[in-house]
């Protein structure tokens, strides 16, 4: 990780046994005092690692608060490349940074914001090959992919991996997001819902239309983003009620957030009581 030149100050108190920077101390002051937050909750961020699936709409606004919050080390994984038409909602990128693939981009905006953090950029897709190796190396998963078959390839890999996911997607001028974590079970007893339980199957081929066809208001993305990265720091510190089991949805037309309860569906093919998923082979092309 990468520390400032300023003389590390230990944080004494109950439940302050870490040590932080003076810089540190003053950068996260906002957080330090929260009671929900604090020292140590401020030390769990700097100890996580959280993997972000696509450094675009959705992966922009999360990485940038992310990375102002502290977390220690941050993956980002995506194969693209920074184009002009992103730069109306994916704030970390700039225009003399096209041309150049949005990780090279994201790393460069994380280290400006905040040296504490350290940021490893994945110029690759992630693939039913490399998905494994990437989550078991993180603490929390966010998939900001724009595509259904990365959300279940992403959402099966983290089911596997025992590993909390942030998911969300957007549309023209709504968006939602819940968090999985289907490895643990609700206070009922049973089992916490997967991303299949939600969805059991992908939308037709042709009947979702992407972001370049449909249009996207630039600032939902940043609304949508920012929970994502919210939802990320409370799997990380635990707080308050997070989106385990709502679906949280946001319509910017009439200015509505409303939620959705889901739960466990025993039919499921991933963690149901027949369950036939237990590889990523079947999102092998």
């Amino acid at each position: 990780m990468i520390s400032s030149d300023a003389p590390p100050v230990r944080q004494t108190g109950p439940g302050r046994p870490s040590l932080f920077s003076s810089d540190e101390v003053e950068r996260y002051a906002r957080h330090l005092v929260l009671a929900e937050i604090g020292g140590p909750g401020q030390q769990k961020l700097k100890k996580a690692s959280v993997l972000v699936v696509g450094a675009g709409g959705l992966g922009a606004p999360a990485l940038l608060y992310l990375a102002a919050a502290g977390v220690g080390r941050l993956v980002i994984v995506d194969d693209d490349v920074v184009s002009l038409s992103n730069l109306q909602r994916q704030v970390i990128h700039t225009t003399a940074a096209i041309d150049r693939p949005k990780t090279e981009s994201a790393e460069a905006f994380v280290a400006a914001l905040n040296p504490h953090v350290t940021v490893e950029g994945v110029n690759q897709r992630i693939t039913a090959e490399n998905a494994m190796a990437l989550i078991d190396a993180v603490d929390v998963v966010i998939d900001g992919s724009d595509n259904f078959s990365t959300r279940y390839l992403v959402s099966d890999a983290c089911a596997l991996a025992g590993k909390p996911l942030v998911t969300a997607a957007l549309g023209r001028f709504d968006a939602t997001v819940t968090t999985l974590r289907p490895h643990e079970t609700a206070a009922d007893g049973t089992p916490n819902p997967t991303y299949r339980c939600l969805f059991p199957e992908p939308p037709p081929a042709g009947t979702v239309p992407s972001c370049a066809e449909a249009g996207i208001l630039g600032a939902l993305a940043g609304v949508a983003g920012s929970l994502v990265a919210l939802e990320a720091i409370r799997a990380i510190v635990g707080f308050g009620e997070g989106l385990v089991g709502r679906l949280l949805m946001i319509d910017t037309r009439s200015m509505r957030f409303e939620t959705l309860s889901y739960g466990w569906d025993p039919d499921n093919p991933l963690t149901g009581e027949n369950r036939t998923i237990t590889d990523l082979s079947a999102h092998r092309r």
